[in-house]
């Protein structure tokens, strides 16, 4: 079995190594760095679901790489779940008025819009659907 296989999901890959960062108490955790990765963690930070986002250049010199520090020594992660909702196989697109809300506003939908990446309830507000990326809470 090939172990160094390349995922043909990446988003749904750095959700995978955020919660299983969380599921085994580690604190920080690091990947290859894409745009849309970058904008997911911003957005994870400013709705406090993370401590803190950066990127920096790759040890080999090619590419660079996202480090995300899911929470501060000695607690816990602030999200219960993290899951992926479209996927390359089956894309699962919204209207603005159709956008789901989570556990009754204590979680977050990613969408991603005509207008870049912003939670649900952001698109809702500007009457913007578009495609789900995950829900958190």
């Amino acid at each position: 079995m090939n172990t160094n296989m390349v995922s043909t999901d990446p988003i749904a890959d750095m959700l995978t190594r955020i919660r299983n960062a969380a599921a085994v108490n580690k604190h920080n955790v690091s990947m290859p760095h894409s745009n849309i990765k970058e904008g997911i963690a911003k957005l994870l930070k400013q709705s406090n679901f993370i401590d803190s986002v950066s990127v920096s250049d790759n040890e080999g010199g090619i590419g660079k790489v996202l480090n995300i520090t899911i929470n501060n020594e000695g607690s816990n992660a602030r999200f219960t779940e993290i899951v992926r909702l479209s996927k390359p196989g089956r894309r699962v697109y919204y209207s603005a008025v159709d956008i789901p809300t989570v556990k009754r506003g204590r979680g977050i939908i990613i969408i991603s819009t005509s207008q870049g990446l912003m939670i649900g309830s952001e698109a809702k507000a500007k009457s913007l659907g578009g495609e789900l990326i995950c829900k958190v809470y």
